[in-house]
């Protein structure tokens, strides 16, 4: 018994921020951005959209493609950075708005990772027999967030949601296997300090680069690539295939330089790594789940094909995991 992906489905606000938008009122240029992350353009959701909304519209097609209803999930699991409170859950708020009978519901917040983090938890619970039926949510809303006036981090984010249905069956078919890893000693090269428990909001900080993300760039480049060859070669092993073997690399979005590099560096040729950073740009915790769906719909990904999911992010945290589809 394993878990499998029977349902896919993803949200992007309507609201589109090109980078030749960018270049009216930050020191940055559509070939600069390009150049240094593959990025394009970037989704950004209206005002009076949260995250729990943007999660709701991707579940919701992510249950219709698996011809499922609200009474057929055990379980929800929403994997996110920009939760709606710091409490409760934004999962309950999606359940609610689901309409799904007193499912559980949880979030994970393991930056970009979080969702691989998320579909490794599902299909335990698969395993151990404890749910049948998982929904697993990645979605974040950054935009809000961000500083315009930081070229560094500004052009790199966007808004959207993306979700799968995780259900248990018998067979070869489904995830295979699931690495997760951390490093906390280096959570400073990608943090936003201020708003938790060590550094509250309070009147003299609100405004100032608490608040900002922060990043080292150079610093963040070089962990990435080697983290995310890590994962996605500890995934083929876990599983027995090679190169050869593997018919897609679906990574996090996170700058198309890390992954072109990571992918080189285990002969991975262009072709087999699927790319929408371009006019999604880093979704962080939905960026996989978008990717996922997008490849499904394009024909990236057909019945038996060997997929792996890899991720790196901010904590530090690196993922992935190994799909037979």
């Amino acid at each position: 018994m394993r878990g499998r992906i029977v349902g896919t489905g993803h949200y992007l606000p309507q609201q589109v921020r090109t980078n030749h938008d960018l270049e009216q009122f930050m020191d940055t240029t559509d070939a600069w951005i390009r150049q240094r992350t593959g990025i394009g353009q970037r989704h950004l959701a209206a005002p009076e959209e949260a995250t729990s909304d943007l999660a709701t519209q991707a579940c919701r097609a992510a249950m219709a493609d698996a011809g499922l209803g609200p009474g057929d999930i055990d379980l929800l699991i929403c994997c996110t950075t920009t939760p709606d409170h710091l409490f409760p859950a934004t999962a309950c708020l999606v359940q609610h708005q689901l309409g799904l009978p007193c499912a559980g519901a949880c979030d994970v917040n393991a930056a970009c990772s979080g969702f691989i983090y998320g579909i490794a938890t599902a299909n335990a619970f698969i395993q151990a027999g404890v749910y049948r039926t998982v929904l697993v949510v990645g979605a974040e809303k950054v935009t809000n967030r961000l500083n315009w006036s930081q070229r560094e981090t500004a052009v790199l984010f966007g808004d959207g949601a993306g979700a799968v249905v995780i259900q248990a069956r018998d067979g070869e078919f489904g995830i295979q296997n699931t690495f997760l890893a951390s490093d906390g000693g280096e959570a400073d090269l990608l943090i936003l300090p201020g708003g938790g428990s060590r550094t509250p909001p309070t009147p003299e900080n609100i405004g100032t680069p608490v608040h900002d993300f922060q990043m080292k760039g150079r610093e963040l480049f070089k962990r990435a690539v080697g983290a995310f060859g890590q994962a996605i070669q500890r995934a083929m092993d876990a599983g027995g295939i090679t190169v050869d073997e593997l018919d897609l690399l679906v990574p996090h979005q996170a700058n198309a330089r890390i992954i072109g590099a990571a992918a080189r560096r285990l002969g991975i040729p262009d072709e087999k790594v699927f790319l929408n950073i371009e006019h999604v740009a880093n979704t962080t915790a939905a960026s996989i789940p978008i990717a996922l769906d997008e490849a499904r719909r394009v024909g990236a990904i057909q019945e038996g094909s060997m997929v792996v999911l890899a991720s790196f992010g901010a904590g530090l945290t690196w993922a992935s995991a190994l799909l037979r589809w």
